[in-house]
């Protein structure tokens, strides 16, 4: 389907919210599938999406076959056990906690909860999509910030965007797609320039491989020592390698922001084994640093890779790199598509040179890096 829903189809009865005609699509990306049977190939390297190459905890493989014979019952629809789990890792009350169908669910259930027609959402650009599309779905303006330059948050920009009237901040920390981080310092300035009515929300969604630098901010702590209402973002999906599961969570300022959340969640919004698996996940923190280890250091070797072939490669702190690249980034990303290679152009106006490649195997990072070589330098 196209990146817009068409106006002249949605208006068709039954007639359609009109927030909902021309809202932009988020860009889900092309499966390996949907890139074997179009391109007619058999080895395919997805770099694309941000995934774990590494996959999950041998724990989480141990225990998915018992999951089986739980298949004929519904999930525990509160998800106790997962929220207790995630409340004592991270030091606070399971009412406090919210689990999501990934954690791009919340998202829309912070939207749904709190936006109203014409208030006013600050974000930044360019961004996970949803943090522009749902506010948007409930008909909220969203002033979306772009980058610098030279690929790093705009503070004054977003100062100055701040101290209009803005029921909502939402922004990643790091950056998706960029993978710029905000420093403590920045976090505490921008959080007192918004009103003190404002729901800050920060999306740690790659945060395991940002918080071993020691420049990357306890945003809850920070948030913790103010009066505004916050959430923070979390997923399995990344660092933890569950993406297939859909699962993520959210830390809430207090119980009031949480139950608000629950109020308009969806009754059995997590299955049995994405609960299951995450709690085994959870437990396996070894694991999971073992992955970012791997993935930090070959994220270094990509970006000095293609820094060599003079592309500009963002500042990163997450598991993917930005780059700019000479051509329009939809045209190289065919091309490596026909070469067995996803990546993601990035499509929004003042970005179309850029593109985001995910972080793989030694292997699969060498075999991007020489078709890009190919491609640019030919």
């Amino acid at each position: 389907m196209s990146d817009s829903v068409s106006l002249s189809l949605l208006a068709r009865p039954p007639v359609c919210r009109p927030e909902i005609s021309g809202l932009p699509r988020y860009n889900a990306g092309l499966s390996e599938d949907e890139v074997r049977r179009r391109y007619g190939l058999k080895n395919i390297v997805k770099l694309g999406s941000n995934e774990n190459p590494y996959g999950p905890s041998p724990h989480v493989i141990a225990g998915w076959a018992a999951s089986g014979a739980r298949l004929g019952r519904y999930p525990d629809a509160a998800a106790a056990a997962l929220r207790h789990d995630i409340a004592r890792v991270n030091g606070l009350a399971s009412d406090r906690v919210l689990v999501g169908n990934g954690s791009e669910q919340i998202i829309r259930l912070i939207a749904e909860a709190y936006l109203s027609p014409g208030e006013r959402v600050v974000t930044v650009r360019p961004a996970f999509g949803l943090h522009e599309i749902y506010p948007r779905m409930m008909g909220a303006e969203v002033d979306a910030v772009p980058i610098n330059l030279d690929a790093t948050f705009d503070l004054a920009a977003l100062h100055t965007a701040v101290k209009q009237p803005t029921k909502i901040l939402m922004f990643a920390n790091p950056s998706n797609p960029v993978g710029c981080m905000m420093s403590g310092i920045a976090l505490q300035d921008l959080i007192d320039a918004c009103p003190s009515h404002t729901l800050i929300v920060v999306d740690e969604a790659y945060r395991e491989y940002a918080e071993e630098d020691s420049d990357y901010p306890d945003a809850r702590a920070i948030l913790e020592k103010q009066s505004r209402p916050w959430v923070i973002l979390r997923t399995f999906s990344k660092a933890y390698a569950l993406a297939a599961l859909r699962i993520g969570y959210a830390l809430t300022s207090c119980v009031d922001v949480a139950m608000v959340l629950d109020t308009v969640r969806d009754p059995f919004n997590t299955n049995m084994p994405a609960q299951v698996a995450a709690r085994a996940a959870l437990a396996d923190d070894a694991y999971m640093k073992d992955c970012i280890r791997k993935t930090v250091s070959e994220r270094k070797r990509v970006a000095d890779a293609l820094n060599a072939l003079g592309l500009f490669v963002a500042p990163t702190w997450t598991n993917f790199v930005f780059v700019r690249v000479p051509v329009r980034s939809d045209l190289l990303a065919t091309d490596l598509l026909k070469r067995g290679i996803i990546i993601k152009p990035w499509k929004e106006k003042g970005f179309e040179n850029w593109v985001r490649i995910s972080i793989g195997l030694p292997n699969e990072n060498d075999t991007v890096l020489k078709a890009i070589a190919d491609l640019v330098l030919s």
